[in-house]
């Protein structure tokens, strides 16, 4: 496969998109890509109309880092990010500076607060963090002329509030969920896994099977409370887990979870990094 045509200002994405009168399909990452964004781009290509072009962006957002040296550390890797992209098919790559997505300067407008969705799990940990992502969200789609525009599930509460954003702000883009990438041991492919010890990825193996203890306990209790102390106290077993949160909720997050409709959430710190994930109960 050729190699992504890489596009660094606005101008340049729309001479692009207008090159061709096919549907455009977005994936939005922050770079630091591993197979779980490849696999984003892989179910663009294979679930969208045949000649569908697909344009992944790489930005990593300011306005939604509430820690100034998480943002300074996150990893920067341009070159691997191409190859990873060459190789999962995308057609052309967006890597704009900060001028071109805040040209008036960081200011923060999202087109919809981010509301009851918004103030729960990472919401509540990380403030601003949401009102950040839906403002860039917004105008990364816009930029890139999506039709289509994929999210992996293990942001499962960013993926629910780009699409309640895009059903209230009725913009005509379809926003499709794509099941987290997990790997052998269950850990779900993040760009901060790469910055954890060889100990720490063996204790992050706890996650799943913390998740996954847990949904086996609501299934069979209806038990919110049981079944998040189950969890925790798996994860607490190893000693070297901050847990954030770990949380029984529904699918839109704010209603009563109940059998069939329900999800476990997590957020741990280990080593000053700091994981999340979530799991599908399903019966």
């Amino acid at each position: 496969m050729s190699r992504p045509i890489v596009l660094n200002t606005v101008a340049e994405v729309d001479a692009w998109a207008e090159k061709e009168a096919t549907p455009i399909a977005a994936v939005l990452t922050m770079g630091a890509l591993h197979q779980g964004h490849a696999e984003l781009v892989r179910y663009a290509k294979a679930n969208t109309p045949s000649g569908t072009r697909v344009i992944a962006t790489i930005f990593v957002n300011p306005t939604q880092f509430n820690n100034s040296s998480d943002l300074a550390e996150y990893p920067r890797t341009l070159d691997s990010d191409l190859d990873t992209l060459q190789t999962a098919g995308a057609d052309a790559v967006f890597v704009p500076d900060v001028a071109q997505m805040y040209p008036n300067g960081l200011e923060v407008n999202p087109p919809m607060e981010p509301g009851a969705i918004g103030d729960v799990l990472e919401g509540k940990a990380r403030p601003g963090h949401f009102r950040g992502m839906l403002t860039v969200v917004e105008r990364l789609l816009s930029i890139t002329h999506a039709n289509y525009s994929f999210f992996g599930e293990k942001d499962f509460q960013q993926l629910t509030l780009v699409k309640a954003m895009v059903a209230t702000t009725k913009m005509p883009i379809e926003i499709v969920g794509v099941p987290t990438v997990r790997d052998e041991f269950g850990i779900a492919l993040s760009s901060r896994n790469r910055r954890l010890s060889v100990q720490a990825i063996e204790h992050a193996k706890l996650i799943p099977t913390a998740m996954n203890k847990a949904a086996e306990v609501f299934l069979s209790s209806s038990s919110i409370d049981e079944a998040e102390a189950v969890g925790i106290a798996i994860l607490e077993q190893s000693g070297k887990f901050e847990v954030e949160y770990f949380e029984i909720r529904s699918n839109d997050l704010v209603s009563l979870p109940t059998v069939g409709n329900a999800r476990v959430f997590v957020a741990v710190n280990i080593e000053d990094v700091r994981l999340i994930d979530n799991l599908e109960i399903a019966k």
